[in-house]
């Protein structure tokens, strides 16, 4: 009998912009922005392999480096257009507009516009090991050692942050911007990679809402 697909993620949770896997480890993702390397002169391009790789060598711990190729989406574009086009008076420009997103909606198709989005995965293993397991760790377990357990994941994420901001540091210095996705971006991404050929966008209630239906 196949293995239900939930097995086969390795995600236990996501929480406050932190990935947790199966097996204690967590994840955290930031997001960056690109660089057109083949615009830059010779001297440019090798200050920035100079940077890239004196980045590489500084780190004491794996990173994942993830691009994301997509068809270009046009959707809400073309709806702002047809909201434009209802609130025109004038025919005439109504006419040019609807012209206008057929064309667009033509080129797009034709030339099999991509969009590319980049994004860095930095790690933390937890090493130290006890005989409690994740679900006790995260204050679900023994109550007499909820706090302690709690603290411990707390500790590791302040690790992990630690990691985060060395490594958006080095990107800086690639002339690259970085952010790092929050909780409901991390679930929207990795709602898209595991529904690649789904057309319509997740419907996720804002982290707001989230907390407030905790409370209640």
């Amino acid at each position: 009998m196949p293995e239900a697909v939930q097995q086969k993620i390795l995600i236990e949770d996501i929480q406050d912009g932190v990935v947790v896997l199966k097996g204690d480890s967590l994840r955290a993702i930031l997001m960056t922005s690109s660089t057109n390397f083949a615009l830059k002169s010779t001297d440019e391009q090798d200050a920035l392999i100079a940077k890239y790789q004196s980045l590489l060598n500084s780190l004491d711990f794996p990173i994942q480096i993830l691009a994301i190729s997509r068809k270009l989406d046009i959707s809400d574009y073309q709806e702002s257009l047809e909201q434009h086009k209802k609130e025109q008076p004038n025919e005439l420009l109504k006419i040019q507009i609807t012209e206008y997103m057929e064309f667009i909606k033509n080129l797009v198709q034709v030339s099999n516009i991509m969009n590319q989005s980049f994004f860095v995965v930095v790690p933390l293993a937890k090493v130290e090991k006890s005989q409690s397991g994740f679900i006790e760790k995260l204050g679900l377990g023994k109550k007499n050692s909820a706090q302690d357990e709690t603290k411990s994941l707390e500790d590791l994420k302040v690790q992990l942050w630690q990691r985060v901001e060395y490594v958006a540091s080095g990107l800086s210095g690639l002339g690259l911007k970085s952010a790092p996705l929050n909780t409901q971006e991390i679930t929207e991404l990795f709602y898209h990679l595991y529904n690649m050929g789904l057309e319509e966008k997740p419907a996720f209630a804002p982290e707001e809402e989230k907390e407030k239906n905790k409370k209640s």
